[in-house]
């Protein structure tokens, strides 16, 4: 447990790795969908994230270019942890 909550336990990366699970996102459309981020802690955590191997930093060789961040498919595989957490704090929130 203590390996993955050290992979993904800080707000931003769970916030992030919640938005790739729908699709594909550039930087900008990431940075204007988190609230209070900086940029410095988006390009960190996106990068953390890609040595870890959680997703995957497409350039495209256009102009300007266009980067595109998408879960690899390791990254995939944290898609039934994250779908439990998210089932817990709903049925946690229908107790209160």
């Amino acid at each position: 447990m203590a390996t993955t909550v050290g992979l993904i336990g800080s707000k931003w990366k769970l916030l992030i790795i919640r938005n790739l699970l729908a699709r594909p996102w550039r930087f900008n459309e990431l940075k204007k969908s988190l609230d209070g981020i900086s940029q410095k802690v988006l390009t960190d955590s996106l990068r953390s994230m890609e040595d870890d191997g959680l997703i995957t930093r497409t350039v495209y060789p256009e102009v300007p270019p266009r980067v595109e961040y998408a879960l690899s498919e390791l990254g995939e595989t944290l898609r039934p942890i994250l779908t439990a957490m998210q089932e817990w704090g709903n049925a946690y929130k229908e107790t209160l």
